[in-house]
């Protein structure tokens, strides 16, 4: 028996304005971000990642994504005018992030500051973690895209960020094509190359695992288990906030508050914007491939010609990667 099993040990992280923002350009009102924190806060939900802290002039923006998209700390005071027990986070990627626009925690809402990076960019996602926590903030490293990394650049991956300040590092699932016992593996790895720091999981729901992968490393020991509310995220979205709520045996959680803001605001915006299990995406989770095929065939359309994109996806001469 896994002296992990209930989960008493972890912590959610809210994504669902910073993932579920990559589904609708960021457009949440600022009620929706507001109502978010109240019940994410209500049913204690560790921490809520408010958006990105990159650069609209690193990423040559078009003034088309809503405010979450580039954090602003002012705005966020605004937003969030009193913190309660859940804290802020945002997240960064590699060379779309000024580090001038990253105040000292002192001055800012944010609490945690997670870089976001592919394996072989792992020496700047060190530097960048270096930079925050010398400016006082909790700080995670998540290697994405781990289906496609060879054994030996993560090794090296790994033996960088032994050597760095950050608190947590991520195992990423980002193409939703791992199972249980893949996450498993990962952890085991992770943790042999990282004694001393604490470990987080982002899982994505292409083949209706994200939740069992979730699952699978908290009782593996990861602290973090990021989530979203009604799963939303981008393509197949996420392990889903109330799931974890539901199923994790911590005193301080109650379901109930996110089952109201589902009520209020998700089911509106799902009869919008499309997220969550879908056949295309089930075959790029298969095939372990990127989404942005199957969110391109699905903006087509062909969008529920399911055996014509498989035989695309499978026939490489005929569907360039």
């Amino acid at each position: 028996m896994t002296p992990y099993k209930h989960g008493m040990h972890c912590q959610i992280v809210d994504c669902t304005v910073r993932d579920g923002g990559l589904v609708n350009n960021w457009d949440f009102s600022i009620e929706f971000v507001q109502d978010l924190y109240a019940s994410l806060n209500e049913s204690g939900v560790e921490y809520m990642e408010i958006g990105y802290k990159n650069s609209p002039r690193l990423l040559k923006s078009d003034g088309s994504e809503g405010p979450w998209r580039f954090l602003n700390d002012d705005f966020l005071r605004k937003v969030i005018p009193e913190k309660k027990r859940t804290k802020l986070s945002a997240l960064v990627d590699i060379g779309r992030v000024d580090e001038a626009d990253v105040l000292p925690k002192g001055e800012s809402p944010l609490d945690l500051i997670r870089v976001a990076c592919y394996a072989r960019d792992t020496e700047k996602a060190v530097e960048l973690v270096k930079l925050f926590h010398g400016r006082g903030y909790e700080t995670t490293i998540n290697i994405m895209a781990l289906s496609n990394v060879m054994d030996n650049e993560l090794n090296e991956s790994l033996a960088m960020i032994a050597d760095s300040p950050v608190d947590y590092v991520y195992v990423v699932d980002s193409y939703g094509s791992l199972d249980p016992d893949d996450i498993r593996f990962l952890v085991e790895k992770f943790r042999r190359a990282l004694k001393d720091k604490k470990l987080g999981v982002h899982t994505h729901n292409n083949l209706q695992l994200a939740f069992a992968n979730t699952l699978a490393a908290m009782q593996m020991g990861v602290d973090l288990l990021d989530a979203s509310v009604f799963g939303m995220g981008r393509a197949a979205g996420n392990t889903p906030t109330e799931l974890l709520l539901a199923k994790l045996n911590k005193p301080e959680y109650n379901v109930r508050p996110v089952l109201g803001m589902i009520e209020k605001h998700m089911l509106k915006l799902r009869e919008k914007e499309e997220w969550g299990y879908l056949i295309p995406d089930m075959i790029t989770g298969m095939l372990d491939e990127h989404p942005r095929s199957a969110m391109g065939w699905r903006a087509s359309d062909k969008r529920d010609q399911y055996t014509d994109f498989y035989d695309k996806m499978t026939t490489p001469e005929t569907y360039p990667k």
